[in-house]
């Protein structure tokens, strides 16, 4: 249920992009960005959630900050020798920080490639 939750999650983000204009390969309204990377960043939590769980963590184990993210990733998802960590990292700083947070990101390029690998990160963590 959650992988659904995760996946809607990133539909939305999708959306909201499309409510902010675009003028010279930027995006005119830097709200709609915001709300469309801090929905995405939810998506990545989702994703990991739900992987988290499937692998017999309860719910009240779950994360509740980034380091507790990094530590279940580097512990349930090791296989990938540390790319999901890094990517995860990433993510964090584009969507959450630079998108989000400090509303940096207004060239559309920039975000339709983090929002692929977003996509990518979901896809990967099942």
């Amino acid at each position: 249920m959650q992988k659904r939750e995760a996946i809607r999650y990133f539909e939305n983000a999708k959306d909201l992009l499309k409510k902010s204009h675009v003028d010279d390969n930027r995006y005119s309204d830097v709200k709609y960005v915001q709300e469309a990377c801090g929905t995405a960043y939810l998506a990545v939590l989702k994703a990991i959630d739900e992987y988290l769980l499937k692998r017999g963590v309860s719910q009240k184990d779950l994360p509740d900050s980034v380091e507790g993210y990094r530590d279940m990733l580097k512990k349930y998802l090791s296989v990938h020798n540390g790319k999901l960590t890094k990517d995860f990292n990433s993510l964090y700083n584009l969507l959450h920080i630079a998108g989000y947070y400090r509303g940096l990101l207004d060239r559309v390029e920039i975000v339709k490639d983090t929002f692929k690998i977003t996509k990518s990160f979901i896809e990967k963590v099942k």
